[in-house]
């Protein structure tokens, strides 16, 4: 990591209450009386980024988020931007950055540091333990309206889900990184990453990609009695139209199946859906499991990471990534 780099970074790590507030009010031109924000900053859970809820004298709340630096570099983050505003434009429930007055009218802010942030609209709503079929049906029918407009970029700067970015490149981080107790655990990891990629490189071959949230659980949807919000789709990428789809509903038994046949039903109302990008799932699950770990290694030395995954490149974490791997070739 470059010299600039590590400051950046330790920038982020350590970024004050003041200089939220600051940055936020001049990008908003926010800044005279009964406008300014009141002082109350509400971190809200999230690891990748810094994640702030807002509220200005007048009553007016926002939810800020200022971008890990490197991540994203600023075309890519107003793909994102421009993706979100094409969602809305096809009158799709999810939530968009503001105009920022402080930077011309455009959705991208920049601290005096370099860090980019962006403010969003606070939206009310719940999350949802339980998906009822009426629930089942929204989420396809808005799922097959985000694809739609997905599928109508002509290219993207954003990352492709595939063997080499959710497998081989993360795999080699935890290896360059020592991320692994023992030499035999790092070979059993390997052996088994192996087999993952042999078995999902031709699934992948012949699939059609598009954009796609990328991280379409339910904690990244709201809900007002019957009508879905989505949020954070700092993931944005390429992928089969399938990864939003297992996302939703993660489990593998029938209540599972069923209900990923449900919103399907729903779905192919408004986007035609390939039924065989279902045998897609457990590949995509297992390089799910590889790239996080990755990810994880990645930010290792952001002080966060080493208090949320105390167990990082303990014994029984490695046998515990092991023996789901497995689970996903053997659910094939």
């Amino acid at each position: 990591m470059s010299h600039s780099n590590k400051k950046l970074n330790n920038q982020f790590y350590s970024l004050s209450s003041d200089e939220v507030l600051n940055s936020v009010e001049k990008a908003l031109g926010r800044t005279q009386l009964g406008e300014r924000a009141t002082g109350s900053l509400l971190a809200l859970n999230s690891l990748e980024n810094r994640v702030y809820q807002m509220e200005f004298e007048d009553k007016f709340r926002v939810v800020t988020k200022f971008y890990r630096p490197g991540r994203w570099n600023r075309i890519q983050l107003q793909e994102e931007h421009d993706f979100l505003a094409k969602l809305q434009e096809a009158e799709v429930p999810a939530v968009a950055p503001l105009s920022l007055k402080g930077f011309k009218n455009g959705t991208l802010g920049e601290t005096a540091d370099g860090i980019f942030f962006t403010v969003f609209p606070s939206v009310g709503g719940r999350l949802l333990d339980e998906l009822t079929p009426t629930h089942l049906d929204v989420l396809g029918r808005h799922l097959a309206r985000i694809h739609s407009v997905g599928a109508n970029f002509r290219s993207s700067s954003r990352k492709r889900i595939d063997v080499n970015t959710f497998g081989r490149i993360p795999l080699q981080r935890l290896i360059d990184q020592e991320c692994f107790e023992t030499a035999a655990l790092q070979s059993q990891y390997e052996n088994i990453c192996e087999q993952v990629f042999a078995r999902a490189e031709p699934l992948l071959s012949w699939c059609k990609y598009i954009r796609v949230h990328g991280d379409c659980h339910l904690g990244n949807t709201l809900w007002r009695d019957e009508q879905a919000f989505f949020l954070d789709f700092d993931d944005l990428c390429l992928a089969p139209a399938v990864q939003d789809i297992w996302m939703i509903i993660r489990g593998r038994d029938q209540e599972a199946v069923d209900q990923r046949e449900a919103i399907l039903k729903a779905y192919r109302q408004m986007y035609d859906f390939d039924p065989a990008e279902l045998d897609l799932i457990e590949s995509l699950r297992a390089l799910r499991i590889i790239h996080y770990s990755g990810w994880i290694a990645e930010r290792w030395e952001d002080p966060s990471f080493q208090r949320a995954f105390p167990d990082f490149m303990s014994a029984r974490y490695w046998q515990d990534e092991i023996s789901e791997l497995y689970r996903a070739l053997e659910a094939n």
